[in-house]
């Protein structure tokens, strides 16, 4: 779910994670992407974990990576099932594996987090939409839920991706939606309403029994995220026992990409005990 000319806003000074650094084996991270998007949701984070000295992994979900289209018979069970199947084939593989997820990624990554009791990792959840609750959402936010029970409408209604494109950085936006008009392949230009469904499906399950999620969690959110408020990282930061939230002030919704990247990258780091300077 997607959504840079003001320069982007220097970090503030890195701060000591709230978490004991983790082992010295192994250590990979799996990196779970939005919807109708690709791992470009997640900027230039990929390369920075690499330059730190972790091991990445991507998904592609099921439904990406193709035309819109594909998502038409695609169900939330699906995603769950992929992210569990990589993390269980990466887990006997690394000493400690991490797990970090933007958007609809970031609830897959919280409810694997619970599914594979995981416990040998950190979770870092990016804009996690728990609720869908933003200033800009269109005219689906209050009666989608009665256009569900109508399966042949949901499946005709498109859900477009539209300004502001989640992106408060207008040179960046202008970028984007450039991308968009070409066809590029980074993200989908619009979704099926009924996979908007499967999202919605997923948020139930995400909010239940969030105690059994024993990974120390970050939660990155931005105050102005245009799709989901900061109420979605106030949940988690009140049931993940072991947790913390930073906000993010200048920034939309994509805020791997937006004004405050380099402070997320920051965090990120901090909160995997490394440092950008310092591979290892």
């Amino acid at each position: 779910m997607t959504h840079l000319a003001c320069p982007p806003v220097l970090p503030p000074p890195p701060r000591r994670s709230a978490f004991a650094a983790p082992s010295d084996g192994s250590t990979a991270i799996l990196l779970v992407h939005g919807l109708g998007g690709t791992e470009h949701d997640l900027g230039s984070l990929r390369k920075t974990l690499e330059r730190a000295g972790l091991t990445t992994h991507v998904l592609t979900l099921p439904g990406h990576g193709g035309r819109p289209e594909d998502l038409y018979d695609v169900q939330a069970e699906d995603w769950i099932a992929t992210v569990v199947a990589h993390y269980r084939s990466l887990a006997v593989r690394y000493d400690t594996l991490h797990l970090m997820g933007m958007c609809l990624g970031a609830l897959l990554a919280i409810e694997t987090a619970k599914r594979v009791n995981m416990r040998n990792g950190r979770l870092i959840a990016l804009a996690p939409p728990v609720f869908i609750d933003g200033w800009a959402m269109p005219w689906y936010r209050d009666v989608r839920h009665l256009v569900y029970r109508v399966p042949g409408l949901m499946r005709l209604l498109r859900v477009p991706e539209a300004e502001p494109y989640g992106i408060k950085n207008e040179l960046m936006r202008a970028l984007v939606k450039a991308k968009l008009s070409d066809g590029n392949a980074f993200h989908y230009p619009w979704v099926p309403l009924a996979c908007i469904r499967e999202v919605d499906r997923l948020r139930r399950w995400v909010r239940l029994e969030l105690n059994r999620v024993r990974a120390p969690t970050l939660i990155v959110h931005a105050r102005e995220d245009e799709l989901t408020s900061p109420r979605s990282a106030a949940l988690l930061t009140r049931r993940i026992p072991r947790s913390r939230a930073v906000i993010v002030e200048n920034s939309y919704h994509m805020i791997c990409v937006d004004n405050d990247r380099k402070q997320v990258a920051t965090e990120v780091l901090n909160h995997l005990g490394l440092s950008p300077l310092a591979p290892r």
